[in-house]
């Protein structure tokens, strides 16, 4: 199971900061992601459901500036969320399907309906380490939620949530934060799906 300790931050000049990253960080494509959150319908059975429901990811990832000749894939994902000091750790189960409708009829046979919904384009980075390794760096996201505005994502994959883990990881997403000129009042420890409100 990957944790994925993350911080979120909200964007007043994404041109700039966009030009910023470039400086110091591998660009590895564009993405478009649309997410679908699953839970049980209006009177079906209760589930053990992770409180963040069974999440559908329509994905679009292109090697480049011009997102027309990416890759589609669909993810699904289930995660226990935690917010730690403004911080999120997650425990993420990640899956690919080759048929996304037909999943989703599933999910509709098992009782559950999509309740909320995000859309996302943005483009993504490596930072750190001197590898493209994810697990090296540092994967940096900076991103339009559509409803919302722009967001930087900073996020590192760990094997593990101890305390010293996620304490090393929270010092270095913040020191990129801070070398990115994002004020740490600009951090948000609201999940996407509360900010939506829906």
């Amino acid at each position: 199971m990957a944790i994925e300790i993350e911080v979120k931050a909200w964007v007043d000049a994404p041109e700039s900061l966009r030009q910023r990253i470039d400086a110091i960080a591998h660009f590895t494509g564009m993405f478009d992601k649309l997410d679908a959150y699953w839970f049980p319908a209006t009177g079906a059975p209760a589930t053990a459901l992770p409180v963040s429901g069974v999440r559908v990811r329509r994905e679009l990832v292109g090697d480049g500036e011009d997102i027309r000749n990416g890759v589609q894939t669909t993810r699904i994902t289930y995660k226990v969320k935690e917010v730690r000091d403004s911080i999120e750790v997650n425990h993420e189960r990640e899956f690919t399907v080759s048929a996304g409708a037909v999943f989703e009829e599933l999910l509709t046979v098992l009782g559950l309906t999509p309740v909320k919904r995000k859309h996302k384009i943005g483009w993504a980075w490596v930072y750190g380490n001197g590898t493209l390794a994810v697990e090296d760096g540092i994967t940096v996201e900076l991103a339009l939620v559509e409803r919302l505005g722009y967001f930087i994502e900073l996020e590192i994959l760990a094997n593990n949530d101890a305390p010293n883990t996620v304490a090393m990881a929270k010092e270095r997403l913040l020191a990129l934060l801070d070398l990115l000129g994002i004020a740490r009042n600009r951090i948000e420890s609201r999940y996407y799906t509360e900010l939506l409100g829906q």
